[in-house]
């Protein structure tokens, strides 16, 4: 470690120390996540304040470059603020998809006022977007995509739907494919355009999942108005651009556990549901739960691995790897989860089930999509056949 390196660890840790509320160093409760948004709910006060100090350095979004609301902090630097953030338990500031697909597509594909107009509120944490791929007959094939935008004048004017939209009922903006040319190949005929889900013409249903939750929607859009200035990287070109947002996707949601909501680590859960009155584990539940916890390891290796090798540039193809090895992992946790749990694994409602009871049953039934969202595992293993392995279409 340099000298520099050094002297600027000691700056983070101070100003960590001075400005990182204490309430900021627990646990993330569920309803205080930091998504922000035109207006944003900040049940603690605090999650406000250190969403304000962290934007005000840039380390919402540590190596943009300064010009574009980030700290233009080299990966080294980065990697520092990131281990004294851990080191102190801080919570994360800002979730957000604008940060973590949006903005690192508009730095690569985007113009130079796109970029002066979208990234420093995305830093900020004033906008909350959501993503438009998915369609009620274009899933796996997303490509098939129908939704169509036409031309007219200084504007696109979309119709269609979308489906699987996360949160597009809390969101105030949109990244969204839309099919722009009808006759060409399905691969490109197709665009990238950003627009204000506020816009004439949308509307948001929400759809209740089997966990419970209602964070997924399907979005309708009847001849909603997008400024042609909304279109981001070539006409037609979409596609490359959608390729490279779904591995950015896929890197943060493996390395994020998928946003899994487990009340407790699985040896204490063991124990605590365990049938001997010492609390001890049967060998062959304890070896699934050891080779689970080793598998969640090394996926955090091998997150930390692509960071130090992309260095804040494009996403690598290795994030299909990482995408499916995650998925699995945290389907496998689940499935150990209610298996130790025996009866109260059964729990949904009611007052014969404690609230840790209910979250883990929920957890474990959400995780049935991981191997769905994101490409499902299936068109990721045929990615990394091709992208990785080299190896051949088949005869």
């Amino acid at each position: 470690m340099t000298a520099e390196t050094t002297a600027f660890r000691t700056q983070v840790r101070q100003w960590l120390e001075d400005n990182c509320p204490p309430s900021m160093r627990t646990p993330m409760p569920e309803g205080e996540y930091p998504w922000g948004g035109r207006d944003p709910e900040f049940p603690n006060p605090d999650t406000k304040l250190w969403l304000e100090r962290m934007a005000a350095r840039g380390w919402t979004a540590p190596m943009w470059p300064k010009a574009y609301g980030g700290a233009g902090l080299s990966p080294e630097q980065a990697r520092v603020l990131d281990e004294e953030l851990t080191r102190i338990n801080a919570r994360p500031p800002l979730f957000s998809f604008g940060y973590w697909m949006l903005g690192p597509v508009l730095l690569e594909f985007g113009t130079e006022e796109q970029k002066r107009r979208f990234l420093p509120p995305i830093a900020r944490g004033e906008i909350r977007w959501c993503q438009g791929y998915s369609e009620p007959g274009a899933g796996s094939d997303l490509a098939s995509l129908k939704t169509r935008a036409s031309r007219e004048g200084d504007d696109f004017v979309i119709n269609g739907s979308k489906i699987w939209t996360s949160e597009a009922d809390k969101s105030d903006w949109i990244f969204c494919l839309v099919r722009t040319d009808f006759e060409a190949p399905k691969h490109r005929g197709i665009s990238f355009l950003l627009f204000d889900l506020a816009s004439p013409g949308v509307e948001v249903q929400p759809i209740k999942l089997i966990s419970g939750a209602s964070n997924f929607c399907q979005t309708f859009l009847d001849n909603v108005r997008v400024p042609v200035g909304n279109l981001v990287g070539q006409l037609n070109g979409g596609w490359e651009i959608a390729k490279r947002l779904l591995q950015y996707e896929r890197q943060n949601v493996a390395a994020a556990g998928f946003g899994a909501d487990f009340s407790r680590n699985l040896w204490d859960l063991a124990a605590a549901y365990s049938p001997h009155p010492e609390g001890r584990i049967e060998a062959d539940l304890r070896a699934r739960i050891a080779d689970q916890v080793m598998h969640s390891e090394a996926i955090q290796c091998l997150v930390a691995r692509m960071e130090a090798e992309t260095s804040g540039q494009s996403a690598s193809v290795l994030a299909s790897v990482l995408k499916i090895a995650a998925a699995k992992t945290n389907q496998q946790r689940g499935e150990l989860a209610i298996e130790a749990m025996g009866g109260a694994g059964l729990g949904w409602s009611g007052e014969h089930f404690a609230s840790h009871e209910v979250n883990e049953v929920k957890a474990w039934l959400r995780g049935k999509g991981n191997s769905i969202e994101g490409g499902t595992s299936e068109i990721n293993l045929n990615i990394i056949a091709k992208r990785v392995l080299g190896l051949p279409d088949p005869a």
